[in-house]
């Protein structure tokens, strides 16, 4: 009996989290809406954080998405940081843009944690991690304690403080919306509820 309750449970979680992606559901409205930095462009943001799990579940979805990614659509990746020792992984994604190695740190700084179990957390091991990857050290450290990452790195918190985020990953799109797993349902829903609302703006747009 009680394997068919949880099975029932179950069963109707998945049922209500595609009725409510049906009804055009599926993401939070951000009030106010916030300003982008994409132009003319539709704007959507990825803010994830290394240590994440759910993030690293999460990048294979995004990457498949980005692969055939409208013309109208500016991507990027904005650090979450929640707490102050989610710092030093949002000044090594802002250095690794820095210096243009992110080809050569993101996916690989991901795969070091999660399925190498390796402990990058700090100042040092991040350096190491860096250096081991091609990166001059005297350059790493001239980015990774330049004022304009330190910079972005505030810019990420209050960002995060402004967009009310309550955890990662998540993906806000234009300002306007933000999606993530526990809103949509899935992963899978996510990208359809990313597609669905980068059409409701391009819609506004045009009839502007």
């Amino acid at each position: 009996m009680k394997k068919i309750v949880t099975t029932l449970s179950i069963f109707l979680f998945f049922l209500i989290s595609n009725l409510s992606y049906a009804d055009g559901d599926g993401y939070v409205t951000i009030s106010p809406a916030q300003p982008t930095q994409s132009g003319d462009k539709i704007e959507v943001v990825e803010v994830f954080w290394y240590a994440c799990p759910h993030c690293f579940d999460f990048e294979p979805h995004i990457s498949k998405w980005l692969e055939s990614k409208p013309d109208d659509v500016e991507f990027r990746r904005m650090p979450g940081i929640f707490r102050k020792n989610w710092i030093p992984h949002a000044k090594a994604y802002f250095t690794a843009d820095k210096l243009g190695a992110l080809d050569a740190i993101h996916a690989p700084l991901f795969d070091a944690i999660h399925k190498q179990k390796k402990k990058i957390h700090d100042d040092d091991s991040i350096k190491k991690f860096f250096v081991k990857h091609g990166v001059d050290k005297s350059d790493f450290t001239k980015a990774y304690e330049s004022d304009e990452v330190q910079t972005k790195v505030k810019q990420a918190f209050v960002m995060g403080q402004r967009y009310k985020l309550t955890g990662v990953p998540a993906v806000i799109v234009n300002g306007k919306y933000m999606v993530s797993g526990s809103t949509a349902g899935s992963f899978e829903n996510v990208l359809k509820v990313i597609d669905q609302l980068v059409d409701k703006e391009r819609a506004s747009t045009t009839n502007e």
